[in-house]
């Protein structure tokens, strides 16, 4: 909060959440009631929705001011152009979970769900979270190396038809460093459960760090 000028979080905040037209998930308030402290005190935050809570609407916008994306987006700072996004269902393969993620952000399964009181809805869609390894995530706890990670071979074909200088996403969960060219690097955040890892742009060079308490 001290030194910090903008905050970029890339998914997977909470394990679930759907927007009801009038009810959010019960919890998460303490997280809210920081996000809204640290914007509220001029530090720009983006937010990008993940595999677990790819339902995100506009409550985040209306509320805290924080505005959400589904996608990858551009942003520059001190010339170097970054490439920022979760990263699930991007690159090659993971062809299941590609055509889950079509069938679950499909508008009228949205419509489907809503239906459903959000005592059973939540509940349901919790213990998916948890049990199917394709929302989960749960074999992606090892390096694959590069030629079998999706997002840095995504980030490579990026790289064909565009300069970039950093591609930083999220969603594998493991924190990686990779050189791309000699002028680009892919980078995954890590998380905050295993690893504490988080990324930091210092106005010259992007790096990973890892939290402690001190």
């Amino acid at each position: 909060k001290k030194d910090a000028e903008v905050l970029f979080l890339l998914g997977d905040l909470f394990d679930f959440w759907f927007e009801y037209k009038t009810v959010v998930p019960k919890g998460f308030i303490r997280v809210l009631g920081k996000l809204a402290e640290l914007r509220d005190s001029g530090i720009q935050i983006y937010f990008f929705v993940g595999n677990h809570d790819l339902w995100m609407y506009d409550y985040f916008e209306r509320e805290l001011n924080i505005p959400v994306y589904h996608t990858p987006q551009e942003f520059t700072f001190n010339n170097k152009l970054f490439l920022i996004g979760h990263g699930d269902g991007l690159g090659p393969g993971d062809k299941g979970y590609k055509r889950m993620k079509k069938v679950f952000t499909n508008p009228f399964s949205k419509w489907l769900f809503r239906w459903l009181h959000p005592d059973l809805g939540v509940r349901l869609a919790q213990y998916l979270s948890v049990k199917n390894k394709l929302i989960s995530g749960a074999e992606d706890v090892k390096y694959l190396g590069e030629e079998n990670e999706w997002l840095v071979q995504y980030s490579k074909m990026k790289l064909q038809s565009k300069r970039y200088d950093y591609f930083v996403f999220g969603h594998r969960h493991l924190p990686l460093e990779i050189t791309l060219s000699e002028t680009a690097k892919y980078f995954n955040l890590g998380d905050w459960i295993h690893y504490f890892t988080y990324g930091i742009f210092d106005g010259a060079t992007f790096e990973l760090k890892k939290f402690t308490d001190q």
